[in-house]
Parts: structure tokens; sequence; C-alpha cells
């Protein structure tokens, strides 16, 4: 019996890095929400927006189901690669990114300083996603979803700077 214990003790240890990535991915979308959620209503409603940016509703489910795979992704590179790793400098500099382009934007009312940076944060989520890749093929692929909606996120966020 005890074999039984030892081996779910084993599996609980073993999720806890995920539990920990899974808790800094999301908070890092939490707190990114906290400069966008207020702006939503009062200057993000004044921009003229393109044909192409979808109903506000939209953005929560998606970049949920996107940092919770980022963690997972992080969580598999970790396993290969440890903490003191490129794969997991290259994670925390692309995280960094990711939270600052909510602050340009809608904070800081930027678009201009939100295009350039969202740019810079395309290539942080190419690089982090070869860098996985190298270590965990599937850990690379989860970084993929994430980096077609970024993607589509620098080509509306060009689009808001044309439009205003």
């Amino acid at each position: 019996m005890s074999f039984l214990y030892s081996s779910r003790r084993a599996q609980s240890t073993d999720r806890r890095p995920l539990y920990g990535f899974l808790i800094l991915t999301l908070a890092v979308g939490a707190a990114g929400s906290l400069f966008t959620t207020p702006q939503i209503p009062t200057w993000y409603a004044s921009l003229n927006h393109p044909a192409i940016a979808p109903p506000n509703y939209v953005f929560g489910p998606v970049w949920t189901t996107l940092y919770i795979m980022m963690a997972f992704a992080a969580w598999r590179a970790w396993k290969k690669a440890g903490m003191r790793s490129i794969e997991m400098a290259a994670f925390a500099i692309q995280l960094a990114l990711n939270f600052s382009w909510s602050v340009i934007f809608f904070a800081l009312h930027s678009i201009t300083g939100a295009l350039v940076e969202i740019l810079i944060l395309d290539l942080a989520i190419l690089a982090t996603a070869i860098l996985f890749a190298r270590r965990d093929l599937i850990a690379g692929l989860l970084m993929l979803p994430y980096l077609g909606w970024t993607v589509f996120a620098t080509v509306l966020t060009h689009a808001f700077w044309r439009l205003n």
C-alpha cells in the first residue's frame, strides 16, 4: 500500500512547478488586466476601431487559454532545461513584454509605443518557441497559438495606429 502513497506524493510534488508556472502566467494576465479593464469603456471605446477588431468579450477567454498553454509549455521546457537556462530567461522576457504592452497601450495611451513594443514581443515569443522546441517539441508547439494570436494583435495594433 505504501507504494501507492509514495507514487501519488511524487506526482503531487512533480506538479508543483506546473502550478507555479500557471500562477505566474495567470498573475501576469491579471496584472495586465488592471491596466486594461478601466480603459475599455472610456479611452478604448473612443478610438476608431478597425473592422478586424474582435468584440471585447473574446479577449478574456482567449488570453486565459493562451496563458494556460504558455504555463504548460514553460513547465515542459523547465523539466528539460532547468530554471537557470536560456529557455527560462526567454520565457521571462516575453512574459514581461506581454505585460508591458497592456501598460503602454491602455495606461499610457501610446499606440505608437505599443506597436513598437509588440513587434519586439513577437520576436521574443518566436525565440522562446524555438528554444522550447529544441528541448521539448510539445513545449514549442504549445507556444504557437500564442505567437499566432500576438501576430494578429500586432496587425490589430497597427490598424489602430493607422486609424487613430
